[in-house]
């Protein structure tokens, strides 16, 4: 099983779904907390599905899902990431357990371009190291 990770942060909706179409991905996992920011332009959450993210997505075929139980509970914290890594190593499986019932090509997304700042890295070395293959689209 292979999934893939993305960040649309400095992308245009229009390169975010090329992208997605070019790596076959089927569902986005959003791994935010606060999807729903209408600071995000395109990429937020909104009420009515057929907007925002969702709607981006739906229009190009691709599902979305928001697992809001992958978040970055630790973001304002210098050493963010060594705590999301103790989450994880405490209660990676009950974390995991709704991404892991996908069987469709399924990428994570958060805000971050690059995957080294981003916390979807973190749940990608999870997942790899349950045996996964992965991959950072960038």
């Amino acid at each position: 099983m292979k999934f893939f990770t993305i960040g649309y942060g400095g992308r245009k909706p229009d390169e975010f779904l090329d992208i997605l179409g070019r790596f076959g991905v089927a569902i986005v996992v959003d791994v935010r907390l606060r999807a729903d920011r209408a600071s995000m332009g395109s990429y937020a959450k909104a009420k009515d599905p057929s907007k925002g993210i969702e709607g981006l997505l739906g229009r190009a075929g691709i599902e979305y899902l928001s697992l809001v139980e992958l978040s970055n509970l630790f973001l304002d914290f210098d050493d963010w990431q060594r705590m999301y890594r103790t989450l994880l190593e405490k209660a990676g499986d009950l974390l995991v357990e709704r991404l892991l019932r996908i069987s469709k090509p399924f990428c994570l997304m958060c805000a971050e371009k690059l995957a080294e700042q981003c916390h979807r890295a973190i749940i990608a070395e999870y997942l790899v190291n349950k045996g996964w293959g992965m991959e950072h689209i960038e």
